[in-house]
């Protein structure tokens, strides 16, 4: 009996660990925040059957140290302020503890995740100020270069971690923070793992064997990162899943390609939903915002949102996937690295 799509979604533990609405969230005057997610956000998240949803608090390299931390705080005040203003729906989460609680009770679970440090700037001590504030992931960079460490859009470079890289890996480890090594160098992958503080994660890579971008992790790196006990989360970024050809499927391809590489067990999703954030942060008099020249509003049709994450499901079933190692993909995986890490 073909198994039933549908039910095995919501049964499922989704977890979409990159989704930028924080930016979204923080265009508009605080006293809208809380109401602005419960009427744009939160439908799209209960109709994509989201359980886990990480929040990257992002500052891109070109920001400067000063407004990159304002930057960082207004958006974890924003989160905090999201969830007291919808404790109904959703519940932040600093352990593993309260993600469990937040699912026994059908509220979503919200995890801070820090996507670059530039506002830290090289005080690795503010880790652990952060952690204070609720963050529970964190990458060292973006597409450019931070004090920690080059992202990989410098990978010409060759740059691994810089010494303030080393103590801040080992000072993510002690509090118990989980490392994302989605947007680091090359160089800097390779450093992380032969550090090996622990598990790490991809919250939003794919797979460099199918589309050549230095935004997708290459075979080795995927072996190394699920040596580690770590996941990686395919990104539905229509141009880092192939040049042209922009389906459900070749979500599917890269996570097949992924499972078949590192292990079933080391395969989540990430799928990054850019469209609709760029439409609340770009003037409407703009023609949009592009990523070295790939267009941000290249979406795979029906998954411009989290409204459309059954289709992967229905996608991965499709393709001959198990109940047990879809609902795996689907949030298993990542559900069972955060119960590891944040203890």
């Amino acid at each position: 009996m073909p198994i039933d799509a549908s039910r095995l979604h919501r049964e499922a533990v989704v977890a979409d660990t990159h989704n930028d609405l924080l930016m979204a969230v923080t265009v508009r005057p605080p006293g809208q925040w809380a109401d602005y997610f419960r009427a744009r956000w939160l439908p799209q998240l209960r109709t994509g059957g989201v359980n886990v949803q990480v929040l990257p608090v992002f500052s891109g390299w070109d920001h400067e140290t000063d407004g990159a931390l304002k930057r960082t705080l207004r958006m974890i005040e924003a989160a905090h302020r999201l969830a007291e203003g919808n404790a109904d729906a959703v519940a932040l989460c600093r352990d593993a503890a309260e993600i469990e609680a937040a699912l026994a009770e059908g509220r979503i679970a919200l995890v801070l995740a820090l996507e670059s440090c530039t506002g830290i700037g090289s005080d690795v001590e503010l880790f652990a100020t952060l952690y204070r504030l609720g963050v529970r992931v964190a990458s060292l960079t973006h597409m450019g270069r931070t004090a920690f460490a080059d992202g990989s859009g410098e990978d010409a470079t060759g740059g691994r971690l810089t010494a303030a890289g080393v103590a801040a890996v080992a000072e993510m480890h002690r509090l118990g923070m989980l490392l994302d090594v989605s947007h680091l160098g090359a160089g800097g992958v390779e450093h992380v793992l032969e550090l090996g503080h622990g598990p790490v994660i991809a919250t939003h890579s794919s797979a460099r064997a199918l589309r050549d971008h230095h935004r997708n992790l290459t075979d080795a790196q995927l072996r190394g990162i699920a040596a580690t006990g770590g996941v990686v989360c395919v990104n539905f970024f229509a141009s880092f899943l192939h040049e042209t050809e922009h389906t459900v499927d070749k979500i599917v391809d890269h996570i097949e390609h992924i499972a078949g590489v590192a292990g079933i067990d080391h395969v989540g999703l990430g799928p990054d939903f850019l469209k609709e954030v760029d439409a609340d942060l770009t003037p409407p008099w703009s023609d949009g915002m592009e990523v070295e020249g790939l267009d941000v509003h290249a979406c795979v049709p029906g998954l411009e949102g989290p409204a459309g994450l059954p289709l992967v499901t229905e996608a991965l079933l499709r393709r001959g996937f198990t109940e047990e190692d879809t609902a795996k993909a689907l949030g298993g995986n990542v559900l069972a690295l955060l119960r590891r890490v944040l203890g």
